[in-house]
């Protein structure tokens, strides 16, 4: 029989792993990995605001997300920096300045390895609930958009030739990821949310025959993750943000090795 805190951490997980698998496909597509992980190291930033200012931390992340990829929209249209060094120093500045500010509130004790790593195992039916209800907005406006946002994806120019609107399909986006990384920050952490945005998305890719059915296999993928990592954790008294992260990275080389049979000759 399974312990309560180990099916709260099962369904959180869940919940994040079936949002960040369709989310996760488009940053594959429109190679922004590393803009994900920028908006992840974002995280710290909100996270110290949050405290300083006294409000949700939930709220606190996503609003300096959302500031992070308007600044990043608006320093790409200057054309003194390309786009991945723009995307380092706003990476290391907003880390640094999240752990420098905490630093500052001497009254303050904050363990930040619970959101650098996450403690999926210590979230409540209240942190679940938040998981699936924001899951289910997040991906209710991922649907409306779908059709825009991945012509955008294949080629900015057609879209627009056809009447789109690509940058503000990609604002969209970017507002919908740092939703995400709000929600899931307590799930698996700071520093690794990206991984599980890219990792299943990336097994994915050759699995599947169509954009829909990647995001679909991406999520399953995710959901398999979560459910490996977790018992592992359980099993080998092993971190358990850390262990879906592993188990993520083992069913990627597991797809690249059934690849890898498949394209072999005979």
């Amino acid at each position: 029989m399974l312990d309560a805190f180990f099916l709260r951490a099962l369904a959180a997980g869940l919940g994040v792993a079936l949002i960040a698998g369709p989310l996760g496909c488009f940053i594959v597509w429109r190679r922004m990995a590393y803009f994900g992980d920028t908006m992840a190291h974002a995280g710290l930033l909100g996270v110290a605001l949050s405290f300083l200012l006294e409000v949700n931390i939930m709220a606190g992340v996503f609003g300096v997300a959302v500031c992070a990829a308007l600044a990043l929209v608006l320093l790409q249209r200057q054309t003194l920096l390309p786009a991945d060094a723009l995307l380092g120093i706003l990476a290391h500045s907003t880390l640094a300045l999240g752990l420098v500010l905490l630093a500052f509130m001497a009254w303050l004790r904050v363990d930040l390895l619970s959101y650098l790593f996450g403690d999926i195992l210590a979230v409540s039916w209240t942190d679940v609930t938040i998981v699936w209800a924001g899951g289910a907005a997040v991906l209710a406006v991922l649907l409306a958009i779908w059709r825009p946002l991945l012509a955008a994806t294949v080629s900015p120019e057609l879209a627009a030739a056809e009447g789109m609107n690509p940058e503000r399909e990609r604002l969209a986006f970017m507002i919908l990821l740092a939703a995400v990384i709000a929600v899931a920050i307590k799930i698996v952490g700071i520093l690794l949310i990206t991984s599980l945005l890219i990792i299943p998305a990336a097994s994915a890719r050759r699995l599947a025959t169509g954009p829909e059915v990647m995001a679909l296999v991406a999520s399953a993928l995710g959901c398999g993750a979560v459910a490996l990592g977790l018992f592992a954790s359980l099993e080998f008294d092993t971190p358990a943000g850390p262990s879906i992260v592993v188990a993520a990275l083992l069913l990627f080389l597991v797809t690249q090795l059934r690849l890898a049979a498949r394209r072999r000759p005979t």
